[in-house]
């Protein structure tokens, strides 16, 4: 997984590449590359314990952003 300025690019095991825009999550949006850094990847999706954010590899295939109403995109 990489970030740049606007995007999460998550590489996934069958060789796709997801570029998911940042602006969808508020949490990672405003984390410091540290934070964004400190990621636990499980087989259903990515966790960052110190920004209480979570996202489903399903969610990201289907389109969705933050679900939370804190933001983001819904679906």
């Amino acid at each position: 997984m990489q970030f740049d300025d606007d995007q999460m690019w998550v590489n996934l095991s069958d060789g796709r590449t997801l570029g998911v825009p940042l602006a969808w999550f508020p949490r990672l949006l405003g984390a410091t590359a540290d934070e964004r850094g400190a990621v636990e990847i499980s087989a259903f999706g990515l966790h960052w314990p110190d920004l209480d954010e979570d996202i489903s590899i399903q969610g990201l295939l289907a389109g969705r952003g933050d679900q939370t109403g804190t933001g983001g995109r819904a679906a």
